[in-house]
């Protein structure tokens, strides 16, 4: 039985949407955050020593880390399903970069984007103004241009294959949907339908919505 480590408010519920529509069965042990510090506790580093979500165990294997999880699945449970054949260059190519993309190009800006909208309000009272103007000004200047920057090609690669590579949904697919999901929920895409389309194919699949009627809906850091 394949056990998915689920903390709430994180990254995990994209690996509960693989395993349903992998038609797997599977366990959830749901981990709180810590209401002050918002950092994940100490019992995650029970079942992997840096104590982060989302963690599978399958049997006496622990797999962490997104990209490791899903192919993981992929590879032992898809029965060459969710991922391109090697065969078909092209696909095979847009899999691999969008499932490395979405972690190690994309998800750091938005977490820098998160970091410093939460800087003011964790500021004392007297610094606050100070806080506001520089997390204002590296927002500006730097985070949100970068972001339209990137948002623009994803929308292209979007507006021309619908999504990011193979049959929807394929690994990358699932890599890619909660930076996608956490860009929606964060500011207006009326500038980008179809990575607006594409979030509402994610809400609208049917393995999605039995991991939010058993998980709940996802839910963002800071929400």
């Amino acid at each position: 039985m394949i056990r998915v480590h689920h903390l709430e408010k994180s990254r995990s519920h994209r690996i509960l949407w693989l395993l349903e529509a992998l038609e797997l069965e599977y366990d959830i042990e749901v981990y709180q955050r810590d209401p002050k510090t918002q950092q994940a506790p100490d019992a995650l580093k029970k079942v992997h020593p840096l104590g982060k979500s989302p963690v599978i165990t399958d049997g006496e294997l622990t797999v962490a880390e997104s990209g490791a999880i899903i192919d993981y699945l992929v590879n032992r449970y898809g029965k060459e399903r969710f991922q391109p054949s090697a065969e078909n260059s092209n696909e095979w190519v847009n899999y691999r970069y969008w499932m490395h993309y979405a972690e190690g190009s994309l998800m750091p800006l938005l977490v820098m984007g998160l970091v410093f909208s939460q800087i003011p309000k964790q500021s004392p009272w007297f610094v606050r103004p100070i806080a506001q103007g520089i997390s204002g000004t590296v927002q500006k200047r730097f985070l949100q241009p970068q972001l339209k920057q990137h948002l623009g090609m994803i929308e292209s690669h979007l507006k021309a294959h619908g999504n990011f590579a193979g049959e929807f949904p394929s690994g990358a697919d699932v890599q890619m949907s909660f930076p996608m999901q956490a860009v929606a929920a964060t500011q207006s895409l009326d500038a980008f339908p179809a990575i607006t389309a594409f979030v509402a194919r994610i809400q609208q699949d049917p393995a999605w919505q039995r991991v939010v009627e058993r998980a709940g809906p996802l839910t963002m850091p800071g929400e």
